[in-house]
């Protein structure tokens, strides 16, 4: 057959590169049309590449942790027979390139049938069209020489792979001189986790602090002022290097494209949501299972103020030709999002057509997906508005950083009780404030306190505004 070179396909969405987390076949494997090869993480989500091509592994073009360029060869692809002897995967070869899906499934292997020919253009994610994606054809056997009574070495099978699947958890035990074959894990199945690592760290930490020095204190030779563990500028001891790459650099690349080219001002206000939080238990008192949670019920609030002032639901274009403020038939309201990955901001797909029931369910559906790392990159880039409920985190109030290229972000805090006046009476009631961040180049602050109001008034009087809706 026809050597083939696999290139990085076109990640799609302007997305040019990524970095390669972990080969899933190694050196000499034979392989299926539609496997995937590689697991690489882009800006947007973390994705396995399958390969168009059948046939023998001759050659794996990248190490993980490396940044690998859209365009450059992946994998070689041929004929067994194009294999030299220099080429044939060794035991250890075979060892090191033990596949993350093997690592997870704790070195079980899943039999695939093999299958001839090309499929054509890659989808990243998702395999290839024209058949099912398939895993690793034939496992390495992985043998390693052992002493026997004799003093002669046998081959005996090797131990399976420990339960580590983070590449970041491997870098730290072997930064500190971890065996993780030795740990055990307290993750899903003994899966071995970054706290596992941590605390052997400090377990083995406290165990030297506690030996007693080998020569008395006098004739010990001090340490060193500086070392490759030592700050230089505040001379305290080095932790961890942890790499600002994949999802970490986009969101720092977006946050200082924010701060650096939007001239954005902030407005806030304070609200009672009393009887939200009411209205918010009356429902799930009558309908436990679909009733519409608050964040629900504020997102159902917010598009309707959007489609109010729908500059707010605007994007900023800059072209060579000028800048030009467009406006959309539509709302795609985005949901900030914490994830272990770091802040991502995944979107309902008009929103406006949806209730507050509808909404709530979306809206979990995809934070549940952004926590597994799973959102699509079109479901991380379609956003016109963005909500932020960083009150879950015990907040009052931020002036959020607006998500370009759109032109607002609407903050809520903490709902919490607060004296409030009520008819000239002083009462406690629920308060929260509302934090608005918007681009001055696109509206001013009349329009944007008008919005802010609308969604304000609202919540405080959720009856009289569901009617209306």
């Amino acid at each position: 057959m026809t050597t083939q070179v696999f290139t990085l396909p076109d990640l799609g969405e302007g997305l040019t590169e990524a970095d390669l987390v972990q080969w899933l076949v190694a050196k000499g494997d034979e392989i299926a049309v539609d496997q995937p090869v590689a697991e690489v993480e882009t800006a947007k989500a973390l994705v396995e590449v399958p390969s168009p091509y059948a046939g023998t592994v001759l050659a794996l073009h990248g190490t993980p942790g490396e940044t690998l360029h859209v365009g450059n060869p992946l994998v070689t692809i041929g004929d067994p027979a194009d294999l030299s002897d220099d080429d044939a995967p060794s035991g250890s070869e075979q060892a090191g390139a033990l596949s993350y899906r093997e690592e997870e499934q704790a070195g079980t292997a899943v039999p695939a049938d093999d299958t001839d020919g090309a499929s054509g253009s890659v989808l990243i994610g998702y395999g290839t069209t024209g058949t099912t994606a398939s895993r690793r054809t034939r496992r390495s056997k992985r043998l390693k020489a052992s002493a026997s009574p004799n003093g002669t070495k046998e081959p005996v099978a090797d131990n399976v792979a420990p339960r580590v699947i983070s590449p970041l958890v491997r870098q730290m035990a072997k930064r500190h001189g971890l065996d993780i074959t030795q740990l055990s894990g307290s993750g899903p199945q003994g899966l071995i986790l970054r706290a596992d690592v941590e605390a052997a760290i400090d377990t083995t930490a406290s165990v030297v602090d506690q030996t007693p020095p080998t020569t008395p204190p006098e004739t010990q030779v001090p340490a060193p002022q500086v070392s490759e563990s030592q700050d230089n500028r505040s001379g305290l001891a080095i932790t961890e290097r942890i790499p600002i790459k994949g999802v970490r650099r986009t969101i720092a690349d977006q946050m200082v494209r924010s701060r650096a080219q939007i001239p954005e001002a902030t407005a806030w206000l304070d609200v009672d949501v009393t009887e939200l939080v009411e209205l918010r238990e009356q429902l799930k008192t009558t309908d436990p299972e679909s009733a519409p949670s608050l964040l629900g019920l504020i997102a159902r609030f917010t598009t309707a103020a959007l489609r109010r002032y729908p500059v707010m639901n605007s994007r900023l274009v800059e072209s060579d030709d000028g800048d030009e403020i467009v406006y959309f038939d539509g709302i795609n309201l985005g949901i900030a999002a914490q994830t272990n990955r770091g802040l991502v901001v995944p979107s309902v797909e008009h929103a406006e057509r949806l209730s507050a029931r509808e909404l709530t369910v979306e809206i979990t559906a995809l934070i549940d997906k952004a926590r597994r790392g799973e959102n699509t990159p079109t479901e991380l880039t379609r956003g016109t508005f963005t909500l932020n409920n960083y009150g879950v985190f015990g907040t009052d109030g931020a002036a959020a950083i607006i998500n370009a290229p759109e032109v607002a972000i609407l903050g809520i805090g903490r709902i919490m009780d607060r004296p409030w006046v009520v008819d000239g009476e002083l009462a406690v009631r629920k308060v929260t404030e509302l934090t608005l961040s918007f681009d001055h180049r696109v509206t001013d602050g009349g329009t944007a306190s008008a919005f802010l109001t609308a969604v304000a008034d609202a919540m405080q009087h959720p009856v009289s505004a569901l009617a209306d809706l």
